[in-house]
This record gives C-alpha cells, structure tokens and sequence, in this order.
C-alpha cells in the first residue's frame, strides 16, 4: 500500500467535517492534475502521486457514499474540452470511458471473480480475456461512413471531444479508405495516437534547433501534435496510432475482442500485434511479466496493460458503472512518467 494512503489511515477518528474537507481537497488536487495532463499537456505529478490520491479519494467515498457527487473524478472521464481553443466539438456516440486500475495478481483475480459472479460463469467454465500492452498517448475516435474516413475526434470527457479531423488524416499509417469492400455503413473506430521513442528525440531534436517547444515526454508531444489548429504542424510530426476498440456501429463486425482486433487489421487500421487471448489469471499475469521484461524494447511508451473480456456480448451484459466499463481493467506498471 503507497505511502499516502498509510498517512491518511492513521488517523481513523476523522470527524465528518474533516472527511468532507479532506474528500473536497482530495477532488480539487484531482481535477488540477487533469486539467494539466489532459488540456494543458503539462503534468504536474507523477503516475504514483495521482493514483494515491485517487485510492484514496475511492476509499472515501466508499466509507462515505452519502458524499459522492456527480462531479467527482471518481464518477466522471477526464476533463471537459476547453470551450473557445478554437476547436470544433464532437458528441461520441457511445461513451469513451476511463478504465478502472489493477496493482497486483490480487486486483485481477478480483477482476474476474466479479465478471464471473456478475454473469454467473462458474469457476470451472473458460472465460477468455483479450490482453494487450496499454499505450500511453492520446485517445481518438474516428468515424467512417461507407468506408471513407469523414471525422475524428479526442477522448475530451468521455461524452464530448474535440474535432481533430483534419489533423488525424495527416497521421502516418491511419487510412482515409478502408481496405475491402464490405464493411459497416457507419463504424467508430478507437485508438491511440503515440510518438515513437526515436521519433520522439528526433522531435525535440528539431524544436531545440529552430528554438520550439521543447516535449517532457512522448505522451506530451503526440497529444501536442494531434490537437493543434493548423493541420500541417500535425502532419509535420511523427505520430501514429494503434486501434483496439469500436464504438458506434451500424452492424456488427465480429463477436469476439479479438476477431474484432483482426477485423480491424482487415480494414487496413494499425493494430498491436501483442494483442493475445488468456484464460486465467496465471496467464494473464505472465504476459503482464513478459510485455513488463520486453517494455524497453517495444519502441513506444507504455504504462501498463489491459485486459477485456474477450466475447462482446458479454461485454454487452455486463455493461460500465460511473466512469469504466466492468469487463475491462488496467493493470498499471510502477510509475516512470509524469503526470
């Protein structure tokens, strides 16, 4: 258990005052963390200050839930998009949620034993669970009508994002045309935008020479590149993307996670080619230990990994509460980067 939550479970006698004043303190660091990691790409903490501070916010309210609010970092994604930054709004069709947190082999094992009692799978039954490395860079939303690319937008709250349209159809690698001739009238099509290690050197490199804005990090810089309002800055930076997820469809395209992850390959959409399928928690703990081991070597940055349950229509049933999905988590690494 980190230090903060240690601290703040010595004092066990809190009036309700001080639990409120404490929760109101708590939010207010939250929300400023936010709106610097995600509006100004700016971090002000690291990864591990921040999940302290948002363990122990949960456990508050848990204690407390007469006092959780709407507004709580806790029920709602992210941050509002900045109104008058000159960029255009988009209503998602269906919710970008967070992702809730797992720091240990005990967190997963708690992960499937509620998707297992919730949807009434005994012990003995397999439940698949799709795993993949989770990359730390800027989630988009893209649509596609009758194959062709037609708009993009950032994660924003989760309900409403900023149009990134023009900018995303100057990033490497992500088609303007799906490849095939069958596919959805209507697809949302998920990912993250990224800078590669090297890239991202190169990058500030340049910025130092011609006297720009020098990036803390990659997550930094790919956020920076995508949301800018002249769409050939964009295109004159290194991005990518790796799509993982649908959202909005017009007809189904698979039944599975992972035929939908191959489904998308299909169209021509960059996907990561860790992705695999596990059946217990032993599994899915070795694959976290390996991608931890190979973490240096993948070239990109990422914080962590992901687990979802691998058939859809039992992520359909078992549905999301507050601000994440319950047949998703992420499995966090001991934090490196700021926040």
């Amino acid at each position: 258990m980190l230090k903060f939550m240690r601290e703040q479970e010595s004092f066990p006698d809190q009036t309700e005052n001080e639990i409120e004043r404490e929760i109101q303190q708590l939010r207010e660091k939250i929300v400023g963390a936010n709106k610097a990691y995600y509006q100004d790409d700016a971090p002000e903490m690291t990864d591990a200050a921040y999940d302290d501070l948002f363990k122990r916010l949960r456990q508050l309210e848990t204690e407390h839930p007469e006092l959780v609010t709407a507004d709580s970092p806790t029920q709602t994604v992210a941050v509002k998009p900045r109104e008058g930054d000159g960029f255009g709004k988009i209503t998602h069709g269906k919710p970008m949620l967070s992702l809730d947190n797992a720091f240990d082999r005990g967190d997963i094992e708690d992960f499937l034993k509620r998707v297992r009692k919730f949807l009434n799978i005994p012990g003995e039954e397999r439940l698949e669970v799709t795993v993949e490395p989770k990359i730390d860079g800027l989630s988009c939303s893209l649509t596609y009508e009758n194959g062709v690319l037609t708009r993009a937008a950032t994660r924003g709250d989760g309900y409403v994002g900023e149009e990134v349209t023009e900018n995303v159809k100057r990033v490497a690698g992500v088609p303007h045309r799906l490849t095939g001739e069958t596919f959805p009238e209507r697809m949302e099509i998920r990912g993250e935008a990224y800078i590669s290690h090297a890239d991202f050197l190169a990058l500030n490199e340049k910025q130092a020479t011609f006297g720009g804005k020098i990036f803390a990090n990659p997550r930094n810089a790919a956020a920076g590149s995508l949301r800018q309002l002249n769409p050939e800055i964009t295109a004159s930076r290194p991005l990518k993307m790796f799509f993982y997820a649908v959202g909005d469809l017009s007809e189904p395209i698979a039944e599975t996670q992972f035929e939908l992850i191959e489904k998308l390959k299909a169209y021509g959409m960059p996907t990561n080619p860790d992705t695999r399928i596990c059946a217990s928690s032993a599994e899915i703990v070795a694959y976290y230990e390996e991608i931890e081991r190979k973490r240096a070597d993948l070239g990109y940055d990422i914080d962590g990994t992901v687990y979802k349950v691998n058939r859809l229509d039992l992520q359909e049933r078992l549905g999301f509460v507050s601000r994440a999905p319950r047949w998703a988590i992420a499995h966090k690494f001991p934090a490196e980067l700021a926040r």
